[in-house]
């Protein structure tokens, strides 16, 4: 019997064809000056995010976009806090600056948006008019008052993340599930064309799991109190929302491939497969899970990137390259938001996991900047 590495390895270079996409093209620092250069900027629940992406002028027809760059700032923005909110402005107004004097992208060019979770949890607190104030003060901050921010409600933005990050091969038997801060979306399209989603949402994501069981602690403040409070959160999550959500989408019987996508998914792909860095699409499945949220538990410290790089098989990767991205992972993601994030996961993941049929599980790490692509691709045709 081979190991579960040699079987992970083996089963990722394949899934690493299967997924290939634009998404997972090399990056460059600066495009070239022959080629046309878009950004798509989101204000997203935990932070703003942007990237960058060209194409031949040959090219832009066919929506053959490639990756240049993608980044974001971190500040919380549904806590909705004058702190907060002043962070997401200043990083909304100076990662536009950055599209604009850096990459050369030209204003006309910039897509900028609000997500859907964003809008969910504002709506949940009556907040709208901290994102009105953040559209007109980040309008007024670059000085284009009739700048276009589209607020992209929950059913196009799942649709836009399965064309910005399911290959068309693998369209119409892919059930793509975006597990983002504020909430999670996603879906599939069960009639064979790219109109008809088939939605799938909660309102549940890795931050607004870690607040509902950060607001149990009743002053106990201990890593057992908190698990055990996130435990209770997720089971009333599973029984009330979860298991009606999956039943009601119908994609067990319609999907073969299950790919998670959002922060989450990435920053477990990087911390269980450290050898498996370069490749955007790694495999899972739900005993391997089950078994890595045991480890985010109760030896955390071995999630480092001085622990990780050290206790890997010799040459399987660039060291100095995981050490980056572990560090990176760490840097979002604390024990509690891991835990939160991978509980939530495995909620999901549970419904599929039957008895009588295996389902393909995946972990997409570029899924932060799918959607946006896709965003990109369509203003560019219209």
């Amino acid at each position: 019997m081979y190991s579960v590495c040699t079987r992970t390895v083996v089963a990722a270079v394949l899934l690493f064809i299967f997924f290939t996409n634009a998404n997972a093209q090399p990056k460059r620092n600066e495009p070239p000056a022959s080629a046309q250069v878009f950004a798509g900027i989101e204000v997203g629940s935990k932070g703003v995010k942007m990237t960058i992406v060209e194409a031949g002028k040959n090219e832009v027809k066919n929506g053959n976009l490639r990756t240049v760059k993608d980044t974001s700032v971190n500040t919380d923005f549904i806590s909705f806090t004058q702190p907060t909110y002043q962070a997401t402005l200043n990083g909304l107004s100076k990662l536009y600056e950055e599209a604009v004097t850096v990459y050369r992208v030209e204003p006309g060019h910039v897509f900028t948006a609000i997500s859907s979770g964003v809008k969910i949890q504002a709506d949940k607190e009556s907040k709208n008019n901290w994102i009105e104030q953040l559209i007109n003060a980040f309008r007024n901050n670059i000085k284009e008052p009739g700048r276009k921010v589209t607020v992209v409600d929950v059913v196009e933005e799942a649709r836009l993340s399965h064309l910005g990050i399911i290959p068309d091969a693998r369209r119409y038997n892919t059930f793509l599930i975006d597990i983002g801060s504020g909430n999670t979306k996603g879906g599939y399209f069960p009639k064979g064309n790219t109109k008809d989603l088939k939605l799938f949402q909660l309102t549940w994501g890795t931050k607004s799991t870690l607040n509902a069981a950060d607001k149990r602690l009743d002053g106990d403040k201990s890593l057992s109190n908190y698990n055990r409070q996130l435990e209770r959160v997720l089971a009333a999550a599973e029984t009330s929302e979860i298991e009606y959500a999956v039943n009601q989408s119908g994609a067990y019987p319609m999907s073969d491939n299950v790919a998670f996508s959002g922060g989450i998914a990435w920053s477990l792909a990087t911390l269980m497969y450290p050898e498996l860095i370069d490749n955007s699409v790694v495999p899972v499945n739900y005993e391997e899970l089950v078994k890595f949220n045991e480890r985010i538990l109760n030896s955390h410290a071995t999630l480092s990137d001085y622990y990780i790089t050290r206790t890997m098989v010799e040459n399987s990767a660039d060291t100095a390259v995981v050490a980056r991205e572990v560090k990176r992972v760490n840097q979002v993601f604390d024990q509690r938001s891991l835990l939160a994030g991978t509980g939530l996961m495995l909620k999901i993941m549970r419904q599929f996991a039957g008895v009588q049929e295996r389902k393909n599980f995946f972990l997409v790490k570029n899924g932060q900047v799918g959607w946006i692509s896709a965003y990109v691709n369509q203003n560019i045709r219209k």
